[in-house]
Parts: C-alpha cells; sequence; structure tokens
C-alpha cells in the first residue's frame, strides 16, 4: 500500500511541473509573440529638398497656408500677431519662433518682387481678377510686399509653389507672346528674400507638419 501511494504522489509530483512548465512557457512566450506582431512605429520619411526647414532656427514651430489674396494678407495679419504675443507674452525673441508662410494657388505671385508685377501684373492678377485695394485697377506693384519683408527681417519664411509658378509663367508667356520657360526663369530669379521655391505648396505643408510645424489656414 505504501508503494502505491508513493507511486501515486510521484506521478502528481512530475504532472505539476509539467504543467507549471508548460505555464511558464506560455506566459514568456505571449507577449513576446504579441510584441513581434504589433507594427513597428511609424515615422516621416525625410528628403533633403526640405532639410531648410530644419535650419530655421527657433523652438517654437508655425506654418501659415495660403490659397488666395485675402488669405495671404490674413497670414501676414496672424503670424505678426504671433512674433508680437510671443515676445510681450513669454519674453522671447524672433529667432525663436520658426515661422512659414506658403504661397500657393491664387496666393503664390505675392512671394515675386515689385519688378515682376509692374512688367506682368495684369497677367499675375488675372486668373481671379485681383485688382490693387487702392486703385482697383490690375497691380503694378507687389501689394503686400513691404508687411511680407517686415516679417521676412524677422525670420519668417516664405514656400513658393512652383506647379502654380509655372503655370502663372504659361499664362504671362501667352500673354506677351514669349517663352513660358524664360518667364518661369524669370519668376524664379525674383522671389523675395527667405523665399524657397518648393515643388508643391501642398507638398511643403505635408513636410512641414511632419517636421513638427503646427498649421493654420490664412483664411
Amino acid at each position: 500500500m505504501a508503494d502505491k501511494r508513493h507511486a501515486r504522489r510521484a506521478f502528481l509530483s512530475r504532472f505539476g511541473t509539467g504543467a507549471t512548465a508548460a505555464g511558464l512557457t506560455v506566459l514568456a512566450e505571449g507577449p513576446a509573440a504579441a510584441q513581434s506582431a504589433r507594427p513597428s512605429e511609424w515615422r516621416p520619411s525625410r528628403h533633403p529638398e526640405d532639410d531648410w526647414l530644419d535650419r530655421i532656427p527657433g523652438g517654437h514651430r508655425f506654418v501659415f497656408d495660403t490659397t488666395t489674396p485675402a488669405a495671404f494678407d490674413n497670414a501676414l495679419r496672424f503670424a505678426s500677431n504671433y512674433f508680437t504675443a510671443n515676445r510681450n507674452g513669454y519674453g522671447l525673441k524672433n529667432e525663436d519662433l520658426a515661422v512659414v508662410i506658403i504661397a500657393r494657388h491664387h496666393s503664390t505671385a505675392f512671394a515675386y518682387a515689385d519688378g515682376m508685377w509692374n512688367k506682368y501684373g495684369t497677367s499675375l492678377a488675372s486668373r481671379d481678377g485681383f485688382t490693387d485695394p487702392a486703385t482697383k485697377q490690375p497691380p503694378t506693384l507687389n501689394v503686400y510686399r513691404e508687411r511680407t519683408e517686415e516679417l521676412l527681417r524677422q525670420g519668417v519664411h516664405l514656400a513658393v509653389c512652383q506647379m502654380a509658378t509655372r503655370n502663372l509663367a504659361g499664362i504671362v508667356a501667352k500673354s506677351a507672346g514669349t517663352d513660358t520657360d524664360a518667364i518661369y526663369k524669370e519668376l524664379v530669379a525674383n522671389l523675395l528674400n527667405n523665399a524657397h521655391m518648393v515643388p508643391a505648396g501642398i507638398v511643403a505643408l505635408n513636410r512641414a507638419q511632419e517636421r513638427g510645424y503646427s498649421f493654420a489656414h490664412g483664411g
């Protein structure tokens, strides 16, 4: 009888040990298996064409998107307020703020210097019938240049849509009876200071947000 009880205890002991070992195996492998099945953390791809966004100094990053003359006007006003509020409310300096204004679609031409508006103002404004607010006539200068350049001196940068610029070059060339490529090169050569020609304004908006810029629409 004693031998039978001993054999039974030995069997249960071996069974318990096996079950415990199996349980430990499940506990050890379960989380590991879940981790291996979990997708890796997403990170945006980086391209050297966008590195200028990281070269702008500032611990706070803001990008304004504009597609119309009114939106560009508003972005200038809001950007000025942004500098003022950070200066008065936080004691920050201009170099503490990285600010980009995107000029695309119908606001693109406001990134060009006065010379381009003097030569091609009627054509540049023809897409949406924009007129000089003071004269109510087609502009012969960049009506937002002075306000824009004031912000550029504070450190604001412009992202200028290449696709829209090429489209405008075609409009100007057709009106003037000249070559589109020649007009395009002239427009690019006459950008305002701190202006960067980007493949498309909407792409610049995407890349800026991927690099930590908060977004506001100028509308």
